[in-house]
Order: structure tokens, then C-alpha cells, then sequence
């Protein structure tokens, strides 16, 4: 993957295959998971996960624009899926480190064979370090890409939730709001004590016309902070937009 900049974890894309024609016409629906990163304001890095869950393969640079309008968060996946693989992988390289140190270099150079080709039957979709080459600056390099893979601190992750919450945000003000709805519940399962998020979510449910999910959505938000002015006022037009 080369050199990373700001990490936003694994993320999905949906999409759907056609078969047949007329009426044996079918469509099947996919969904494909990336691993994800940021460099800039407005250039998202997207590289899809391997069978092993680790990101390899070709890169591909989106606008903000592309990136929002295409893809949903998967934090638990994230957990679940790649972080485990991500921490085997760093396994291998601390063994291969500890045979390098010690003078073993045949077990060293299998040591960084194994991590750095992520995939076997495809030697070039490793994360990006080209000929597998059993040097220390190789070991390094790989060894600090897969640490910022593993950024997963709390510092990760409240980027993450105001990353989710920006998204929605934005997807909002175009009016995609289930969309919006799906980013500001994944910031939710971060925190679910943001009242601001509670807030926001109900925005987006009563711009949808599903009333009922932004007075629940409002409630919370007040149970949080009950003297949130806004959240009182919005409750209010809220109940009276569903009693026409």
C-alpha cells in the first residue's frame, strides 16, 4: 500500500451483476470490502481486501465526491475480519525480524516471504513493496506499514466517528439521506452518547419522512442533554409535521 496517511478503516461497496435477458433477466447484488485511506482533504486511497482480509491489489484514487457517494463504513468487519489478520501479519514480520537480528537469514528471507506476499497465487498483490528481498530496510518498511494498518487507538477512532459524521453531512445537504442515515449510524455505534449525533440522525430521518425514527432519535438525544434548545424546539415541529 505504500505510505499511508490518515487511516479510515474497511469499507463496502454494493454492486449488481445482470444475467439473461428480457424476462429471464436477473440481478444479483455483491458486496466487496476495501480497505481504506486518506491523503489530503480530497484524495481517498481504495484497495481491496484479499481472501486473508488484508488489503492488496491495485490502488485507486477517488475524489471525496466519489468516494462518499459509493462506499459505507464497516467498522465491525474491521474488527472482526482485518484487524486479526493484520496482527498475524505482524507475527510474521516480528519473527523474520528476531531471525534477521539473530543471523538466520533463511528463516528471515521465508519469514518476509510469507508476510510480504499476501497473496500466493498473485506475487505482485502484496501492500505495495515490490521484489521480495530479505533486507532490514525492507523489514522496516513493511513493519511500519502494517502499524498504521493497525491504528486502531482512540484517537483512530474519534477521526473515524467525525469522518462518518462529515460524510453524513455532506450526503444529507444532497439529499441522499438513507445514505446519510447509514454514515450517522455507524458513528453511532462509536458513540452512541453524542447528543449532536442524535440530532443530526433525526434530521436526516424526518427529511426521509419516517417521523417516528426522528422523534425516537430526538428522545435520546434530550435523555442525554435535556436542556439541548434546539432539540426541544426541533421535537416540537417534528410532532406537529406528524399530527397534519
Amino acid at each position: 500500500m505504500g505510505e499511508l496517511n490518515q487511516v479510515l478503516g474497511v469499507y463496502s461497496k454494493n454492486t449488481t451483476d445482470h444475467t439473461g435477458t428480457g424476462a429471464t433477466l436477473q440481478k444479483a447484488e455483491h458486496k466487496t470490502y476495501y480497505y481504506i485511506t486518506r491523503s489530503g482533504i480530497d484524495e481517498y486511497h481504495v484497495q481491496p481486501l484479499n481472501d486473508q482480509n488484508i488489503p492488496s491489489g491495485i490502488i485507486t484514487s477517488l475524489t471525496k465526491k466519489q468516494f462518499i457517494i459509493s462506499f459505507t463504513p464497516e467498522r465491525d468487519y474491521y474488527e472482526r475480519k482485518t484487524l486479526p489478520a493484520l496482527k498475524s501479519l505482524k507475527a510474521k514480520i516480528d519473527r523474520g525480524e528476531e531471525d534477521f537480528t539473530n543471523g538466520e537469514m533463511d528463516k528471515a528471507e521465508q519469514a518476509f516471504a510469507k508476510a510480504l506476499l499476501l497473496d500466493p497465487e498473485n506475487s505482485k498483490a502484496n501492500l505495495g513493496m515490490g521484489s521480495v528481498q530479505c533486507t532490514k530496510k525492507n523489514f522496516d518498511k513493511l513493519s511500519t506499514i502494517v502499524k498504521k494498518l493497525l491504528n486502531n487507538d482512540e484517537v483512530f477512532i474519534e477521526e473515524q466517528r467525525q469522518e462518518f459524521n462529515m460524510f453524513a453531512i455532506s450526503l444529507r445537504k444532497q439529499a441522499l439521506f438513507e445514505d446519510a442515515i447509514t454514515f450517522y449510524s455507524k458513528a453511532l455505534e462509536i458513540n452512541a452518547k453524542d447528543e449532536h449525533l442524535h440530532f443530526n440522525i433525526a434530521r436526516a430521518y424526518f427529511d426521509s419522512g419516517n417521523y417516528d425514527k426522528a422523534l425516537n432519535h430526538i428522545d435520546e438525544a434530550l435523555q442525554i442533554q435535556p436542556d439541548l434548545e434546539w432539540a426541544i424546539k426541533f421535537k416540537k415541529y417534528i410532532t406537529k409535521q406528524a399530527a397534519k
